[in-house]
């Protein structure tokens, strides 16, 4: 009588992926969903980020991965650093008018560090004039979600197709200069009259482990990091070089 053997072969680990300045977790959840086991970084304590985290100084802490050669367990880096220095609002009104402090631009150093790794990588920006390349540009509406965030993001060697922008459908809804104005989207940003609820801000934005205001208003929609994330993987399996 032949006997036939089951042969069981383990799985390979999904690769991992360090997200850099990852507050609580809109990116990394995006790239969970593509098919990464994530590691995070944030100088704030953030309970709610749904995946292993190290709360410290995002650039010292991957100084240190360098230095101890620990950065080889990772395959992939995302980084989101402060934007303040740079973006729309920082240079235009609030600039124009004399508000706000002195903000420190990350941008620079991080991909410094970034590049010592050796790792295939995306730095994420905001519209403004942070220095990166846009290799990349990302908005709400090209995922059918309900805020207006444009995203652009400069992928160190991944190449990742461009999608058509799609025309916005209306204005964002609120007020302005004392004016109600209704749309189809939320504004997912500030504490002003006429700003959305929380169970508004988690739904337009595909975030739900998370019901604090500042969080939601500052996180990546996991929709945009889960494309990159997939494309990256691909080319990989492809044999692309990423």
């Amino acid at each position: 009588m032949t006997q036939t053997t089951d042969i069981r072969r383990e799985r390979a680990p999904r690769p991992l992926r360090l997200d850099l300045f990852s507050c609580a977790g809109g990116a990394a959840m995006g790239y969970a969903r593509a098919g990464f086991r994530v590691h995070g970084c944030d100088i704030a304590d953030r309970p709610n980020y749904p995946f292993t985290q190290h709360q410290g100084d995002a650039l010292e802490y991957l100084t240190y991965l360098i230095d101890t050669g620990d950065i080889r367990q990772y395959t992939f880096a995302h980084a989101s650093p402060p934007c303040q220095a740079k973006n729309t609002l920082t240079v235009g009104t609030n600039a124009s008018r004399g508000w706000g402090g002195t903000h420190v631009d990350l941008v620079a150093p991080t991909r410094e560090l970034l590049d010592r790794t050796g790792l295939p990588y995306v730095i994420e920006q905001p519209n403004g004039q942070a220095e990166i390349r846009k290799d990349l540009t990302l908005c709400d509406e090209m995922f059918g979600l309900g805020v207006i965030r444009h995203r652009n993001f400069e992928a160190s060697v991944c190449t990742i197709e461009q999608p058509a922008h799609v025309p916005h459908r209306d204005r964002v809804r609120g007020y302005r200069h004392g004016k109600f104005y209704d749309g189809p989207y939320v504004a997912a940003y500030g504490n002003g009259g006429g700003k959305p609820t929380i169970p508004q801000l988690q739904a337009a934005l595909g975030i739900t482990w998370t019901d604090v205001r500042e969080e939601l208003t500052e996180a990546i929609p996991p929709a945009y990091t889960e494309r990159i994330g997939r494309a990256f993987l691909a080319s990989r399996t492809l044999g692309v070089a990423a």
